[in-house]
């Protein structure tokens, strides 16, 4: 009688372990994306352009990834912080081949994926590749659905590190199943892949406490097209759901409000700051899709600014929040991990002239003290903002302020402030 006690405590200790380690077994754990994940895609730039004839530099190649990744190792890129170079949809044959087996285009990708990757990974990038979780791809290549294990399967042996997984061509209700289900696949190979999903672009009601659990990063809305009014239509969809969003994102998990447009066709100089600054303040991944070959200085020079992309790679991970909404203008905050706060003053208008702010601490959302005032595009000397201070600014229209606000203190002691520096 004892012995049979016995065996149902030990029994009652392993269920409860196995139901404590269950959520980690299931869930992606895959140790990758602590910080938001950098790098270039194909897709907003070059899109389905598959005619190498008419457009050798632009078409979905591995011409066109070798000559990006050469250029990100050269020019700065990689040092920076884009480690990852993915092609986006577009480079399949139309057909699997006789074992089921996805084929990229022979005459685009003549080498193969396998050999492509490894010219990306010689260089120190990772690569990254696309698929859908449907029957299709979105411009009609062969999707996973029905092919999940032998597809896992390839990507592995090809070494990829970034899967995309779009939700074109599939009842969205599986997704909640079928998501998940191709993530424990990757997890099963063994092979590290970052798993970014399109899980919740294509549902009305998201659960985002499973999606948090499964996917590295994952898109929330619609494509980003290549205007204004794209990445403003973007900023207001996150900040009106913001309260939800922030919940979820963290080391390991994060929003995706799609790519960087910077350096294209559809943005001034200032509206690239801006998409820059926002995207930053929502930790939000930083994946470029522009022609490096042709990119002009000024935009490059948005890209690799390593004061913004700090703020996006913060440690802490929290995501941050649209604080203040009027006079057609928006104040964004994001606190970071040594308590200073990222602050991007944002003018939505299109009058002609720079428009004033003056606000207070409480209108940027910050605790009152005294604070060392950085301008993350250097275009303003460093100053100081008193406990009760106005802080003023002027923002060309369409564009940004963006600074970083560091609390002025040492090993706990008060600090006194001159004009521009925090002295003890």
């Amino acid at each position: 009688m004892k012995i049979n006690k016995l065996i149902l405590c030990v029994l009652k200790v392993l269920c409860y372990i196995f139901l404590w380690l269950l959520p980690s077994c299931l869930s992606l754990d895959n140790g990758l994306a602590l910080t938001p994940p950098m790098g270039w895609l194909t897709w907003e730039r070059f899109r389905c352009i598959t005619d190498c004839k008419a457009y050798p530099q632009e078409c979905i190649s591995e011409a066109l990834i070798k000559r990006t990744a050469d250029i990100m190792v050269k020019e700065g890129y990689l040092a920076a912080g884009y480690n990852y170079i993915a092609i986006d949809d577009c480079w399949l044959e139309r057909e699997r081949d006789a074992n089921n087996r996805m084929v990229a285009d022979r005459h685009r990708f003549p080498s193969g994926i396998k050999a492509l990757a490894g010219y990306v990974h010689e260089r120190g990038l990772k690569f990254g590749i696309y698929q859908d979780y449907g029957t299709m791809t979105c411009a009609g290549y062969p999707g996973v659905l029905g092919y999940e294990e032998i597809d896992v399967k390839t990507f592995a042996e090809w070494d990829v590190d970034y899967i995309k997984l779009d939700g074109c061509y599939v009842d969205s209700t599986k997704m909640d199943t079928g998501y998940p289900a191709f993530g424990k696949l990757l997890n099963e190979t063994g092979r590290p892949m970052l798993y970014s999903c399109s899980w919740p672009a294509y549902q009305d009601k998201p659960n985002y406490d499973s999606i948090e659990r499964h996917c590295n990063l994952w898109r929330n809305w619609g494509d980003i097209d290549d205007s204004w009014t794209s990445v403003t239509s973007i900023m207001s969809w996150f900040a009106n759901n913001q309260d939800e969003l922030v919940k979820h994102a963290g080391p390991g998990h994060w929003n995706d409000p799609d790519m960087l447009i910077i350096g294209n066709f559809g943005l001034s100089l200032d509206q690239a700051r801006v998409q820059m600054a926002v995207w930053s303040v929502l930790a939000a991944p930083l994946l470029m899709s522009v022609d490096l070959a042709t990119i002009r200085p000024e935009f490059k020079e948005i890209l690799l600014n390593k004061d913004i992309i700090e703020v996006d790679q913060d440690p802490l991970g929290k995501q941050g929040l649209r604080v203040w909404t009027g006079s057609n203008c928006e104040i964004w905050t994001r606190e970071l991990f040594d308590g200073s706060y990222a602050i991007a003053f944002v003018n939505l208008r299109e009058d002609g002239a720079p428009y004033a702010l003056s606000v207070r601490a409480h209108h940027m959302k910050i605790p009152k003290q005294t604070y060392k005032v950085k301008d993350l595009y250097k275009e303003e000397e460093s100053r100081v903002f008193g406990a009760e201070d106005v802080f003023e600014t002027r923002i060309n229209p369409t564009g940004v302020r963006f600074y970083k606000f560091t609390k002025c203190v040492s090993h706990g002691r008060r600090i006194r402030a001159n004009k521009n520096h925090c002295v003890v």
